[in-house]
């Protein structure tokens, strides 16, 4: 039996790298796709294509994608593991830091549908696997732009899974809470910052990328016709 191709978007790092590794090991030949190509080609995956693209640039996923189609076949599944986590303030936060979370966790998103969808609709399957987050079911203060794409993130897979079921494409939201990746790193404001990493520690780190990635694994391997939504999981010691 042939697998599909998997492409996987923010490989290089967390959730993403786990992903590689785990559709790695059922057999799936890989698209990955990230900045830090140095990361990508490190993880030493057979059966794989790395590019070293921005997802917010939507023709260089359209371009990597058709590569590693040709080489590959039809993309069968798409992760969107692509984010960024600029939390912060929203009174006194540099709105720089806003455009960057919109670009990277909205646009990037979109872009990588926009990449596999329509081909999905016309061969009649496939599978589309968007990473949220908690915080785009519940607000956080300090959270509040981060919290804004990640609920647009939510309203838009289901929206598009609408349109998509008629062809037999299904598309699945994934929402993790505490997770032990370097997504915290990326807070530019050292109160905040602390904060987060605190409420981190004091579940040591939460769930590992690996737990994420066995859940959307879970997904993409039931049959065609089974369309597992949305999963919200978090450590259980997480209280919010």
């Amino acid at each position: 039996m042939t697998l599909g191709l998997v492409v996987i978007t923010g490989a290089s790092s967390g959730f993403g790298a786990a992903c590689a590794r785990w559709f790695a090991e059922d057999g799936h030949p890989l698209l990955l796709l990230a900045r830090r190509t140095d990361r990508l080609e490190s993880l030493g995956l057979p059966k794989t294509m790395s590019r070293p693209v921005d997802v917010t640039d939507r023709a260089a996923v359209v371009t990597a994608v058709r590569e590693a189609e040709a080489e590959f076949g039809p993309a069968d599944a798409i992760v969107n593991s692509a984010g960024v986590m600029l939390t912060g303030d929203p009174l006194e936060q540099d709105p720089v830091e806003w455009d960057r979370m919109i670009d990277v966790n909205v646009r990037g998103v979109l872009n990588g549908v926009h990449a596999v969808l329509p081909g999905m609709a016309e061969r009649g399957r496939g599978t589309i696997i968007n990473i949220s987050s908690i915080a785009g079911r519940k607000t956080f203060g300090s959270n509040a732009i981060y919290c804004a794409t990640k609920a647009a993130v939510h309203a838009a897979s289901e929206a598009v899974r609408e349109m998509a079921a008629p062809h037999g494409v299904r598309v699945t939201v994934i929402a993790p809470g505490y997770a032990a990746t370097e997504l915290s790193s990326h807070i530019t404001d050292a109160e905040t910052r602390a904060a987060y990493q605190a409420a981190e520690a004091s579940l040591e780190g939460g769930l590992s990328a690996d737990d994420v990635a066995r859940a959307i694994l879970y997904c993409y391997r039931q049959p065609q016709n089974v369309c597992i939504r949305e999963i919200v999981l978090a450590d259980t010691g997480q209280t919010i």
